[in-house]
């Protein structure tokens, strides 16, 4: 306990930091993911290009690498944000491509017909998306959702490596004062398991609440 007690600010600041990131980044990859899962299912073509090589490029791209990539590579075009914002970014875009695709195999799950059915009845795309198909995707799609935020919160981890204060990075720190590295990580390990446990018991309500019974 004394590592924690002796410490507790600065675990502290590292857990209130992977917080943020956590939030933050998971509204961003929500806004995309639900943006570009749209432009996949769009009947026009361009958009579903767009939305195509988006999921493709980040799924297949190493998040480490695109964190060198934002953070190291948008100052040199003149744009120049705090890193933490750095961080948000590239974590939020990369999960969005995550998030994306679980939206997308709810959608596929919605009959065809009641699309149709919609559009017969003078609805446009949006009005068909908003109205019919993702009231009814959003229910199958709760969990993979939860499953991909949680991996988020944990991939935050990598943000340390640059600069940006987050809960692993403090062992940093710790291990220049000189404290068992063993028991440093065992309270970065329970920072993070309480972080994951809650989105964990937010998406068990949502599920239990909207989801579909099996």
């Amino acid at each position: 306990m004394k590592v924690l007690t002796d410490n507790f600010s600065l675990y502290a600041e590292g857990f209130l930091g992977t917080v943020e990131l956590t939030v933050y980044s998971s509204l961003l990859a929500l806004a995309l993911g639900f943006l570009m899962a749209a432009f996949r299912v769009a009947p026009v073509g361009s958009l579903r290009t767009i939305g195509a090589v988006w999921v493709n490029v980040l799924r297949n791209t190493p998040l480490t690498l695109l964190f060198f990539a934002v953070l190291l590579g948008l100052p040199r075009f003149g744009l120049v944000l705090p890193f933490k914002v750095f961080a948000v970014l590239a974590l939020g875009c990369y999960t969005s491509a995550f998030i994306c695709e679980a939206l997308r195999s709810g959608i596929n799950t919605v009959p065809k017909g009641q699309g149709e059915a919609a559009r017969s009845l003078g609805m446009t795309f949006g009005q068909t998306l908003n109205n019919v198909v993702l009231p009814q995707a959003f229910r199958t799609v709760i969990s993979p959702v939860g499953s991909t935020l949680i991996a988020l919160a944990k991939n935050s981890a990598i943000a340390g490596a640059f600069s940006v204060t987050e809960l692993l990075g403090t062992y940093k720190t710790l291990s220049e004062l000189g404290y068992n590295i063993i028991w440093t990580f065992v309270w970065i390990a329970v920072g993070y398991l309480i972080i994951t446990l809650t989105i964990s018991a937010l998406f068990n309500v949502l599920e239990k609440r909207y989801g579909v019974a099996r």
